[in-house]
């Protein structure tokens, strides 16, 4: 029982480790349509090289984001798939190993595993770090084994160090010598280095964000159904308990 809590214990710390940091907020709607639509547009062009989605289908997410058959062949399926078939990375398992060091996950369920906030901060916080064997790290998952795929459209985002004071209980440090204050060096700042991506800050973050959108979709295609035979049933609920009362008041009015 102790081995069994032990190994339960170290494998949650690299999830304390990456809470450190901390998320941006952002607001996904499942209802847009258009948003849901670029994001399959950037998973397709940028993620599904290496990640699948394996209990997704071509022609689901084309009935669900209003995708024409014709189209969603002609633009999104790069592949010998049919429209019926899953989502699969054409990578084998083999390549991946050998390329990467292991297989990298399926994405069909990452926004119910990771949340909508942190793949938001996560995909735009990698930052080149050469010693890192892909170049690249990120402030969200430390140590990251996934190389910035989205570095062409963001550009080249590097860590900006810089001396601040040095703060002890809340106070600043002073050098007893000569009276000044005690700086320490600083790397949290990101920065993108100018003329490097294709797009501008707003654009980037607009698109990562109809990217999560996409993936929030995919994770639960049925969400909104779901929540609008929800509200039906409470509806149903509190119109049937007006008359439940009604009829309990009648039987017991000759009950005293």
């Amino acid at each position: 029982m102790k081995k069994i809590i032990a190994t339960i214990l170290v494998s949650a710390l690299p999830l304390f480790g990456h809470a450190a940091y901390p998320l941006d907020k952002v607001d996904i709607d499942l209802r847009d349509k258009a948003a849901m639509q670029d994001g399959l547009k950037t998973f397709v062009n940028y993620c599904l090289g290496c990640h699948g989605m394996k209990f997704q289908r071509y022609e689901r997410v084309a009935t669900d984001l209003g995708i024409s058959e014709e189209d969603m062949m002609e633009n999104i399926v790069f592949t010998d798939a049919k429209i019926g078939d899953h989502m699969r990375t054409s990578m084998t398992d083999d390549q991946a190993k050998k390329w990467f060091g292991v297989v990298p996950p399926d994405l069909t369920m990452v926004a119910r595993v990771r949340g909508a906030d942190w793949l938001y901060t996560y995909l735009r916080t990698f930052y080149a770090d050469p010693s890192r064997p892909l170049g690249a790290n990120n402030k969200v998952f430390d140590n990251v084994g996934m190389p910035n795929v989205l570095v062409a459209l963001q550009g080249n985002q590097v860590i900006d160090c810089k001396q601040v004071p040095l703060i002890e209980n809340g106070k600043k440090v002073f050098d007893p010598l000569t009276g000044s204050p005690i700086t320490e060096e600083s790397c949290d700042e990101l920065v993108i280095e100018k003329g490097t991506g294709s797009m501008s800050e707003q654009e980037f973050d607009e698109t990562v964000k109809n990217l999560v959108t996409f993936l929030e979709y995919s994770a639960n295609p049925v969400k909104l159904k779901s929540q609008r035979i929800g509200t039906y049933v409470l509806l149903f609920l509190a119109v049937f308990f007006v008359f439940a009362y009604l009829l309990k008041r009648e039987y017991w009015k000759d009950v005293k």
